[in-house]
């Protein structure tokens, strides 16, 4: 690119961030995906408490989110809590097909709870209590059909759900706000990708089987269209979207992009070291500074994984959130269990296209003695509370709504 059209280009894009307007773009994205302002109140219920493992305690609970509906979670803490002080925080952001049922919702939940964290878990749009059916791995909103602003609407609500995910950790007393985090997995690096940009109370943020925001034309563009393709298409107005969203980031806090270099579901075999350490410059040029530009890392040989459970990203997240669990003895490993082993021997759940070896099967997690846990004792409603409570959870019930909002 020639010199004079490199300068034309700077000017129009670095104004945004660099002139330390972050709140007002972070205002005008959350208008672009229609996501409330001020978020709705949260009207906490707390549906039953139970113990899922030795050392946790949790909590079966929804919360509020946009156009009057509801979230189903989970959120997970230490028992007993800490006599002195208070936890870091974590919130799980799940990819396609996904929920709160799924092994690694819960399994995070559990080890990291046993770390010293307070985490949710929660069903995303569609899946798990979301579904007509109740069913997880359905991948439901991918059947959508709509225009771009349907599908703005659609991110928006998904970024809803997990700004509210945050507020209602931030609103525990024994959450740490200093120490929160977040970490999205598959779409749900993408979802977090925006909300991340948007909520300035996460400390820390993690991006994991993806991150890798390119440019026009490129997969994310091409990828899953109503919730993915046409909201990051959308996003054209910012000039270069993946450096205006990562500075963000950087104008809220730390954030790191670990993937397998394997992972053809993202097209990580083609964005390498090159991909992100030139992004790391785009976005240091556009943040003003090199300060808090994010971190990134690969696992080699491997594919898709929730990398935040592997022990190179718990102690980048010990070290940012001061978990001395993570952190006490750096040279030490971790204790880790095989996750296809795991699996086999507890009869948790996989998703068959996931559970190989070079994918989720292959992951090594920090922490031991996780049990399996059955689909029912993770359901926050009785058959006959959701049945009830139908019209205020299920996916189609928001598109008859977002449709009558104009979308």
């Amino acid at each position: 690119m020639k010199a004079c059209c490199l300068v034309a280009l700077l000017a129009v894009s670095l104004p945004i961030v660099f002139s330390g307007e972050a709140a007002a773009l972070r205002t005008r994205l959350g208008d672009h995906f229609f996501v409330p302002d001020p978020l709705p109140e949260l009207a906490v219920r707390v549906h039953r408490r139970f113990q899922p493992a030795p050392g946790v305690a949790a909590e079966a609970l929804t919360y509020a989110t946009q156009l009057g509906m509801r979230v189903p979670a989970i959120l997970y803490r230490p028992d007993p809590l800490p006599a002195a002080g208070t936890c870091p925080a974590f919130v799980v952001v799940n990819g396609h097909g996904g929920d709160k049922y799924s092994w690694y919702a819960y399994f995070t939940g559990i080890a990291f709870a046993r770390a010293g964290f307070v985490v949710l878990t929660y069903d995303p749009a569609g899946e798990g209590e979301r579904n007509s059916t109740r069913r997880s791995g359905t991948r439901e909103h991918d059947r959508l059909q709509g225009d771009a602003v349907l599908a703005r609407r659609l991110a928006g609500l998904m970024i809803t759900d997990a700004r509210q995910a945050v507020a209602l950790l931030a609103g525990r007393p024994e959450v740490d706000r200093t120490r929160m985090a977040a970490g999205g997995y598959s779409m749900g690096s993408f979802v977090l990708a925006l909300a991340g940009a948007i909520e300035p109370r996460l400390r820390a943020v993690v991006l994991v089987g993806g991150g890798n925001l390119d440019g026009i034309g490129g997969y994310w563009d091409r990828s899953k269209a109503m919730c993915q393709g046409l909201p990051y298409r959308s996003l054209e107005f910012l000039g270069d979207r993946a450096a205006a969203l990562y500075a963000l980031h950087a104008a809220r806090g730390p954030l790191l992009i670990w993937n397998g270099r394997a992972d053809t579901v993202v097209n990580m075999p083609n964005t390498q070291d090159e991909f992100f350490t030139d992004l790391q410059q785009r976005v240091a040029v556009r943040h003003g500074s090199r300060q808090t530009v994010f971190d990134f890392g690969f696992t080699p040989t491997a594919s898709h994984r929730p990398y935040w459970l592997t022990e190179p990203v718990a102690r980048w997240l010990g070290r940012q959130l001061r978990v001395p669990a993570w952190t006490a003895d750096p040279e030490h490993p971790l204790p880790t269990t095989h996750i296809a082993t795991w699996a086999q021997r507890t009869g948790a759940a996989m998703d068959r296209l996931y559970a190989t070896e070079e994918r989720e099967g292959g992951t090594r997690a920090v922490g031991v003695d996780v049990p399996g846990i059955a689909r029912e004792e993770l359901s926050v409603l009785s058959v006959e509370e959701w049945e009830r409570a139908k019209p205020s959870l299920v996916f189609e019930m928001w598109v008859a709504r977002a449709r009558q909002s104009g979308g």
